[in-house]
């Protein structure tokens, strides 16, 4: 038996290609593994809209099952329902989350994504690492003389409920808003919402299908944005929404169908947050972060820079008692959602804050995005990337250095990040001046030109 940990445990999560690297007898084996290194008594489990998605599900149960836990079987739903049974049902005897998921991978990708008692994620080095080598070294315990019961519990009452204490419905204006799930696994939630809020959703790719036949549900990707543009345009939306395939990131368009850079948005909902929590703490990654920073401190917040990754926010924000979390990549955690992040509250706070202010969204982040305008994250294959940091930290050597993650230079009028890709041999650039956007230009193509050579 090779003792080679598998291909598809990766740093936060399981991810990889179906069949070769996740099955179904991999897939009952991690469910034995969970139970060995954790202990639960009780497991909240789910999964997303991918076709392979049911059988590794059953699969994973089964393994569960047979180690004498107790499934709460949630059936199709998002990362963060996995999230809310773990964190919400502590008391009820839920002490675990496991939901198969690929998020934005290609269709025949599948995954899985474990939290601990109270939401709390596991880590590559905190349980993963742990459970493949229990399973490729064949230490997994023999079946318990017991097995565990499966209850089902698909009724998302609770977890609607729980996202609609974000906003005060008397308040919500009737907007007509822009929904595209990419035929992912937003739409169920979505729905229940709708009978909930005043709103005229115009749905797009809204039926759920595991086969992406219109393409993967990543916005981040730039042919993947014109469709909701389109839409904001043509039904004269106030603001457009679409997630991932498992909804635990939402991007934004404004009136215009103009797409906003998740790092505007990381602002907007830290003051939103400020607003009901002043003095609070807001955590941000350190990609991009005058705005973001500028805009807490004048509000009376306090931010503070962390490590890029959900495992490192989500810590550090139990650590500080941070009551928000942003990350540009369209993250957002809330202290009141488990410290996790959800791709639902920051739609409806946007909504909110909409139906307050009565003023277009392109309104609210017009000025910031003036007073602090990006280069967008560029991601460069290059050979060597440690050495391709090297060379630019020798040419930027008069700025001020920062090492939270990756390389951070700053100058009085610009600032960057270049770090390396967690999985692929990618460099990762963002570029940020002060009102500059001919300086902005002139240091991003400076930059890349250092990449690319």
């Amino acid at each position: 038996m090779s003792t080679a940990i598998p291909a598809c445990f990766k740093a936060y999560d399981i991810r990889g290609k179906v069949p070769d690297e996740l099955n179904p007898g991999l897939a009952r084996n991690i469910g034995r593994a969970y139970a060995t290194f954790f202990q639960p008594r009780k497991v909240a489990v789910g999964h997303d809209i991918r076709l392979s998605s049911p059988e590794l599900t059953s699969a994973l149960v089964e393994g569960l099952l047979e180690s004498d836990v107790d499934v709460l079987h949630l059936g199709l739903c998002g990362t963060e329902e996995i999230y809310h049974a773990a964190f919400s049902m502590e008391k009820r005897g839920v002490d675990g989350g496991i939901v198969v998921t690929a998020s934005h991978n290609p269709a025949d990708y599948n995954g899985l994504k474990f939290v601990t008692k109270g939401a709390r994620p596991v880590t590559g080095e905190a349980g993963l690492k742990q459970m493949a080598e229990l399973i490729v070294k064949g230490e997994l315990p023999p079946p318990a003389g017991k097995r565990g019961v499966e209850i089902a519990a698909e009724n998302k009452g609770e977890y609607i409920e729980h996202l609609l204490s974000y906003v005060n419905r008397e308040e919500l204006a009737p907007l007509k808003v822009v929904v595209n799930n990419g035929n992912g696994s937003a739409a169920p939630v979505v729905d229940l919402l709708e009978q909930e809020l005043p709103f005229a959703f115009v749905k797009a790719f809204h039926e759920p299908d595991g086969s992406f036949s219109n393409g993967v549900p990543n916005p981040l990707l730039p042919e993947k944005r014109e469709e909701t543009a389109r839409l904001v345009r043509e039904q004269g939306a106030d603001f457009g929404v679409a997630w991932d395939g498992d909804f635990d990131r939402c991007f934004f368009w404004d009136e215009k169908g103009n797409f906003i850079e998740g790092y505007y948005v990381v602002g907007l909902l830290a003051l939103e947050l400020l607003n009901h929590n002043p003095g609070g703490k807001i955590l941000h990654d350190p990609r991009l972060i005058w705005n973001t920073q500028e805009l807490v401190r004048a509000a009376g917040g306090v931010p503070i820079m962390v490590r890029t990754g959900h495992a490192f926010i989500k810590e550090r924000m139990r650590l500080e008692d941070a009551i928000y979390g942003g990350e540009m990549s369209a993250h957002h955690y809330f202290k009141s959602f488990g410290y996790c992040d959800s791709g639902m509250i920051p739609w409806l706070l946007v909504a909110s804050l909409l139906s307050r202010r009565a003023v277009p969204l392109s309104t609210l982040v017009r000025d910031c995005m003036a007073a602090y305008p990006v280069s967008g994250e560029i991601n460069s294959v290059v050979a060597d990337p440690d050495a391709v940091i090297t060379e630019i930290e020798d040419r930027f050597r008069d700025g001020e250095k920062d090492y939270t993650d990756g390389l951070s230079v700053s100058f009085p009028e610009f600032r960057f990040n270049v770090r390396k890709s967690n999985t692929e041999s990618l460099l990762r650039l963002n570029v940020e001046s002060r009102a500059n956007p001919g300086l902005l230009k002139e240091k991003t193509d400076e930059l890349l030109q250092i990449i690319k050579a």
